[in-house]
């Protein structure tokens, strides 16, 4: 018993890096409207700027949590402006290889630059832990658990109670009405596009220390977002942190109780997707 509810706390501590990163995605897909395949290589800068600053200059990650969500923003700006917005008219297959294309090149172009070795900041901290009763809780998840959360509820504050986030929302709903009351559609996608990449670049300063930085990280959380947005349903952010949970306790079932669940954990998400679209089939039918 003791460790089935270790385990769904490990799911429920993981939940919260998922919940971040596949929120961005969702953003980006309910503001924007574009499939964004390069997404998580957002993530990917992220982990790879807070190993630099802490291999070079002994940055503390929580310091560069920070400069990540600001570079991550400027890079997903850039992005946005010059190749995401010529493509927005464009046919979904034609959106969907160019971002394909993006994460391709982002991938090789770290392979370039950093190899293919994996790396990991390694603060003070990072093998700190504590134990509630019988359970044990590793200090750096509980902390990106938590900031996670804090993340999630600042953004659903913005949502729902500022100006700029209400015309996010009208945005998300419907494309031309907004227009007509003087929104300007071209300042909400970027806010948008460049928002789901800073969520994913403090994600990928999380990652950094509780797992690694390595150039193909980012695609494996892209393939995990796409399950939890798909599970979600497409553009609903309120489903994304009930789907995230779903998506991590199960790869922490099959980790722990399957003989060599280390190896299937990877297919999990890929099952998660399937059944999602399968459903999602159903209930438009």
């Amino acid at each position: 018993m003791e460790l089935l509810l270790q385990t769904l706390l490990n799911g429920l501590l993981m939940s919260g890096i998922y919940a971040l990163v596949a929120t961005g995605l969702a953003l980006s897909l309910g503001v924007v409207g574009i499939v964004n395949f390069a997404h998580g290589e957002f993530l990917m800068m992220g982990a790879f700027l807070s190993y630099l600053l802490f291999a070079f200059r002994g940055v503390d990650p929580l310091l560069s949590l920070g400069l990540a969500f600001l570079a991550a923003f400027l890079v997903g700006a850039l992005t946005y402006y010059g190749l995401i917005r010529p493509v927005l008219q464009a046919p979904e297959l034609n959106q969907m290889l160019l971002t394909f294309g993006l994460s391709i090149l982002l991938q090789n172009l770290a392979l370039l630059l950093f190899g293919a070795d994996t790396r990991v900041v390694a603060p003070p901290y990072q093998g700190a832990a504590f134990h509630l009763g019988p359970f044990f809780v590793g200090a750096v998840p509980l902390g990106a658990f938590l900031l996670s959360l804090a993340l999630l509820l600042g953004l659903h504050a913005f949502l729902t109670r500022v100006p700029l986030g209400l015309a996010m929302r009208a945005v998300a709903q419907n494309r031309l009405a907004p227009g007509l009351l003087g929104i300007e559609a071209e300042r909400v996608y970027l806010l948008a596009f460049g928002l789901a990449a800073s969520l994913a670049g403090i994600a990928g300063v999380m990652l950094s220390v509780m797992l690694y930085a390595s150039p193909t990280v980012g695609f494996a959380f892209t393939l995990k977002s796409f399950a939890i947005v798909a599970l979600a349903g497409l553009g609903n952010l309120k489903g994304v942190v009930p789907a995230s949970f779903v998506l991590a306790l199960a790869e922490a079932l099959v980790s722990t109780y399957l003989p060599g669940g280390g190896g299937l954990v990877e297919a999990v998400f890929f099952l998660v997707l399937f059944l999602a679209l399968v459903a999602r089939a159903w209930r438009e039918a």
